[in-house]
């Protein structure tokens, strides 16, 4: 434990000036006043174990407390959610002023909020500047309430590099890998925004209108990384980021409630099954090469052989631990009786759950959604060859936020807003008229 001499220490090699009252005793500073440029500290929201021990002895505090004030902070952070070094009532004040001095607690900035007609929620989240060329970047995740669960959809990447032809996040550039801290920012904003902290209130309504779960204390119970990005081009900073997540003395999530979709990096699948212990998934949507080299470029690098046989040895799999197939269906595309015989061979003898998406279209797309009839005649043919076989219910469509439609319209209404204000209309109107069209 730090004895009052520590403490003294820590005050004395702080560059601010010790205060002193009438008798000439120190004071330690009002932790609330401490207002240092914002872009001279850096947030220690979404850092690892190993990353804030490092913050921590950067300002200063002495090897043989490092540990204990790890925990103290994992707690506050993780645990509690809270955002004011101040609320940390067992830290001392004078470890409180330093952290405040050199560090926020800040999440990335929430630019927009969605809320879809059934309860799904789209948040557009802009990451601090990382560089002189990365002028804050955004990215989408998405929130999506059931009864018993809440799962959130988080991104590993800004824009995307396979250019898959169904995917409308595929339509954009690759910018940058997101950071381990910018990916378990995604959930810190969730839990925060939908009042998921130790004590405090959800949104006025939300459970009674669906829009948070209605079972069991936890809103955000599940992770899938099915966002904006490859995770598996953005292994080290998703496996970190699964370690905080599931961290117990934290977020607590459990890594069987953790699962990380890849359309098919294949010389990275073993290794995060052996690092991140998460379970799999795999965006398959088609049965043959010559189709899936078109829906999913990278199959001509990694083809569906070789990604089937790096499935068959995926660390810890079994008939608990089930990899899921997904299969968006694209009508006269590749939802053909054929094709669902096809899938089943492929995967005898793959401990398997084949999730059946019912294709989103989204602006400028050449494909459309697989007849409802046909869909059901698919996975009758996949439920009969022993494999459990759910059509994914389409969800936030009118916001944009359902599967492979994760694309940010901001750049296009910053556009019409400049457009329209020369018009005299102002810009709170191009940004509703903009959700709306959504």
């Amino acid at each position: 434990m730090a004895t009052a001499l520590d403490i003294a220490k820590l005050d004395s090699r702080t560059t601010s000036p010790v205060a002193r009252d009438a008798a000439g005793i120190e004071k330690t500073p009002d932790i609330a006043k401490v207002t240092p440029a914002a872009d001279a500290r850096r947030s220690l929201v979404g850092l690892t174990r190993e990353e804030l021990h490092a913050a921590l002895a950067e300002i200063g505090v002495p090897e043989r407390e490092l540990r204990m004030r790890v925990t103290q902070l994992w707690h506050w952070i993780y645990l509690r959610g809270i955002r004011d070094f101040d609320a940390m009532t067992n830290v001392g004040k004078a470890l409180r002023y330093r952290l405040a001095e050199s560090f926020t607690l800040d999440r990335p900035e929430v630019v927009s909020e969605q809320v879809s007609r059934d309860g799904t929620r789209k948040w557009l989240l802009r990451m601090t500047s990382t560089g002189p060329l990365d002028k804050g970047a955004e990215i989408e995740c998405v929130y999506i309430p059931e009864s018993d669960r809440g799962t959130l959809c988080v991104s590993s990447q800004v824009g995307c590099t396979l250019t898959c032809s169904f995917c409308h996040t595929g339509t954009q550039r690759l910018v940058r890998n997101l950071t381990t801290a910018e990916i378990v920012a995604q959930v810190m904003v969730a839990r925060d925004r939908i009042g998921d902290w130790p004590g405090a209130m959800p949104p006025d309504g939300a459970r009674e209108q669906g829009l948070l779960p209605t079972e069991g204390e936890r809103f955000v119970s599940n992770i899938v990384f099915m966002g904006m990005g490859e995770p598996l081009y953005n292994l080290d900073a998703v496996t970190a980021a699964i370690r905080v997540m599931s961290d117990n003395e934290g977020l607590g999530l459990s890594r069987r409630r953790i699962t990380v979709s890849t359309s098919g990096v294949v010389p990275q699948i073993e290794r995060l099954g052996a690092e991140a212990n998460a379970m799999l998934a795999i965006s398959l949507h088609a049965v043959r090469d010559e189709l899936r080299n078109e829906l999913v470029p990278l199959n001509r690098k990694y083809p569906i052989a070789e990604l089937l046989e790096a499935c068959r040895n995926y660390p810890r799999l079994s008939n608990a631990r089930r990899i899921t197939f997904e299969y968006v269906m694209l009508k006269d595309v590749n939802d053909s009786d054929a094709d669902a015989h096809a899938l089943v061979r492929l995967l005898k003898g793959i401990p398997a759950k084949i999730n059946l998406i019912p294709f989103n279209p989204w602006p400028g797309t050449r494909y459309e959604c697989s007849d409802w009839e046909r869909i059901e005649r698919f996975s009758e043919i996949v439920f009969r060859a022993g494999y459990a076989s759910p059509v994914r219910t389409p969800r936030g469509r009118d916001i944009l936020a359902a599967c492979g439609q994760l694309k940010s319209e901001t750049e296009k209404l910053r556009a019409r807003a400049r457009m329209m204000m020369e018009a005299g209309i102002g810009a709170e109107g191009v940004y509703a008229l903009g959700d709306s069209a959504s």
